[in-house]
């Protein structure tokens, strides 16, 4: 029996998983042999994923993920696959505790982002998918490396400018400072030798490469691999709907302002209809000048493969409406699908429980 209700799930979880990967990746260039590559990511609100996490971070990991080779068997994937690569994608749900939320509910946003992920293309099988908090070595080494990183490392840091600045009258955890401490050691844990970043993750890539050259100096031995940045030729950020010059983000209390992966294919046609243009004629792609419209156009690059001044070319004389139009079936062509199957996985939760443990 035990057998049997085995082998039951590992074919789900494959059908499962070759059915979750159609959305277009962007190219990224070979890695050398024995990579190490970890993210993370986390398990935020009860909305999942958005569409800024798919175009700045998610599809970059189905990309490395399908550039490696998997190996014979799934018990083998954990230590090797023929290039000797690794991927590691993690549910950041200690970090998440920055923002106090229910034990139960952080349980529950972190399996539906878990499924989210999945839908969008991240394949079990090919990397190592698995909560943060159930790997007690990530907390074990952020002591370690806070105990090597001066205080005024930390207070440098921007995100923690901007966020303590935005809680100026409320107490400020000492978890927002320390953030970065645990980011670094996410990554040095696993002794990751690439890290897929956004530009404004680059601050905290440079503590972690910092934290280990400390490390190695304090110890005398070069135990911590120096990780190494990866960034993509796509849209690194993509920003909120209703204000150009503010990220995409699932904090936002203003629905209009993001795609989730999860929206139906009228809701998606209706915030984009309401996202926010200006008054110019034409299109053009001007960042600093027309950042609203910018943004826009760059979500259609980045879904479609389009470059900025191709589709600046084909709408050079239409109305925003018409561009709208146009964006609107560009992102329901590829959201779409991932809502339906998101829907679809919702009644396999067991199933994606059992995969971030077997993570």
């Amino acid at each position: 029996l035990h057998h049997c209700v085995s082998g039951a799930r590992s074919l789900l979880r494959s059908r499962l998983c070759r059915a979750f990967s159609t959305l277009p990746t962007p190219s990224t260039s070979t890695l050398p042999p024995h990579s190490i590559v970890f993210s993370g990511i986390q398990p935020t609100g009860s909305s999942g994923l958005h569409l800024g996490n798919y175009l700045g971070a998610v599809s970059n990991w189905v990309s490395l993920q399908n550039g490696f080779i998997p190996s014979a068997s799934h018990s083998d994937t954990h230590s090797n696959n023929k290039s000797g690569n690794q991927v590691l994608f993690s549910i950041v749900d200690l970090h998440a505790l920055t923002v106090r939320t229910p034990p139960n509910l952080l349980r529950e946003n972190s399996i539906q982002l878990a499924t989210e992920l999945i839908a969008c293309g991240i394949d079990p099988d090919r990397t190592i998918l698995y909560r943060q908090s159930a790997v007690s070595g990530h907390a074990e080494l952020s002591w370690i490396l806070g105990c090597l990183a001066p205080l005024g490392w930390l207070n440098r840091m921007t995100q923690y400018k901007d966020k303590s600045a935005k809680m100026a009258n409320t107490n400020i955890n000492s978890g927002l400072l320390c953030y970065p401490v645990l980011m670094a050691a996410d990554i040095l844990l696993f002794k990751a030798t690439h890290v897929p970043v956004g530009d404004d993750q680059t601050q905290h890539l440079e503590l972690a490469k910092d934290l280990a050259l400390a490390f190695n100096r304090e110890y005398g031995e070069p135990f911590f691999q120096v990780p190494t940045a990866l960034y993509t030729t796509t849209a690194r950020r993509v920003m909120s709907l209703r204000d150009g010059k503010a990220k995409m983000s699932k904090s936002d209390t203003n629905e209009n302002s993001r795609i989730n992966m999860t929206d139906s294919r009228d809701m998606i046609s209706s915030k984009i209809k309401k996202a926010k243009t200006d008054s110019l004629e034409g299109l053009s792609y001007d960042p600093v000048g027309r950042p609203d419209l910018a943004n826009l156009i760059s979500i259609m690059s980045g879904l479609s493969g389009r470059s900025h001044e191709d589709i600046c070319s084909q709408y050079a004389t239409s109305s925003n409406s018409v561009f709208k139009n146009a964006l609107a079936d560009v992102v329901i062509e590829h959201v779409g699908p991932v809502s339906d199957r998101i829907s679809r996985m919702q009644a396999n939760r067991a199933t994606v429980a059992s995969m971030l443990e077997r993570g």
